[in-house]
């Protein structure tokens, strides 16, 4: 792959972790590593052009009904597309079908731009990564065949030991601290051509003292009470949090820095 290449426009294609939930900005807004990511890109190339078309909640296959499309008539030099995960974390998942969209996804967007990105997602450790480990990974093997028959780039984010690490990702437990975008950002940033910034983006955080057991359980009950039962209100009654949401950056324009 070129050394420090100049790319003139971005689109971003998926869901929460794309449209960069958790890391919040003052005005409520979320930045993410793809905003984080463009703002490089654009240092680098004058009139650089970056859509982002990403809404939380989606499943691979609104992905592909929604985002594809578009993203595929924008003609970008590089489109990056991470979805199919928030179908493995449905109780019943087809992972025959997940395929089927997801080599749909990739053989309309790979010949519309000059790189596609793909990514194996982060995975926080704990008994939720552990009971839904078999369908990620088995995710994670399409993504790699994919790319190995239309020359996607996978970014490797599962395997990286510092991202699975719970200090990095929000009381959610679903979405990745403002460090962590930055270190996701850093990571696609090397598997484009450029030269790292951070060389150890992956590396193991060092240890700090585990909270104490009121801490952990007071950190339960607030997960519990904010984020998991609405979310299981969500799967029960068929909604999403991205309901009714339009794309983050829906049009391929040149980029401006609009974080406080």
């Amino acid at each position: 792959m070129q050394t420090n290449p100049t790319h003139s426009s971005l689109v971003a294609v998926g869901d929460s972790f794309t449209e960069g939930m958790s890391d919040l900005l003052p005005d409520g807004s979320y930045r993410g590593w793809a905003d984080l990511l463009a703002a490089r890109m654009a240092a680098r190339s004058p009139g650089f052009r970056y859509a982002n078309l990403a809404v939380r909640g989606k499943l691979i296959g609104q992905i592909v009904d929604e985002q594809v499309g578009v993203a595929a008539a924008m003609g970008a030099d590089v489109i990056t597309l991470v979805g199919g995960l928030n179908d493995t974390l449905r109780p019943k998942c087809d992972m025959a079908l997940v395929r089927d969209l997801l080599t749909q996804a990739v053989e309309r967007l790979a010949p519309s731009c000059k790189q596609l990105v793909l990514m194996r997602s982060p995975g926080r450790q704990g008994p939720v990564l552990d009971r839904f480990r078999p369908r990620m990974e088995a995710l994670f093997a399409i993504i790699d065949d994919l790319a190995s028959l239309h020359g996607a780039v996978v970014v490797d984010l599962y395997g990286a030991r510092s991202l699975a690490d719970p200090r990095l990702w929000d009381v959610d437990r679903l979405h990745l601290t403002a460090d962590g975008h930055r270190r996701v950002a850093e990571a696609v940033w090397q598997a484009l051509g450029h030269e790292a910034e951070d060389p150890d983006w992956h590396a193991p955080i060092p240890a700090t003292p585990p909270p104490g057991w009121i801490t952990r359980r007071t950190t339960d009950v607030r997960f519990a009470r904010q984020y998991l039962l609405p979310w299981m209100g969500r799967r029960l009654t068929g909604r999403s949090s991205g309901d009714g949401l339009p794309p983050k950056r829906p049009d391929l324009l040149p980029y401006e820095d609009t974080a406080p």
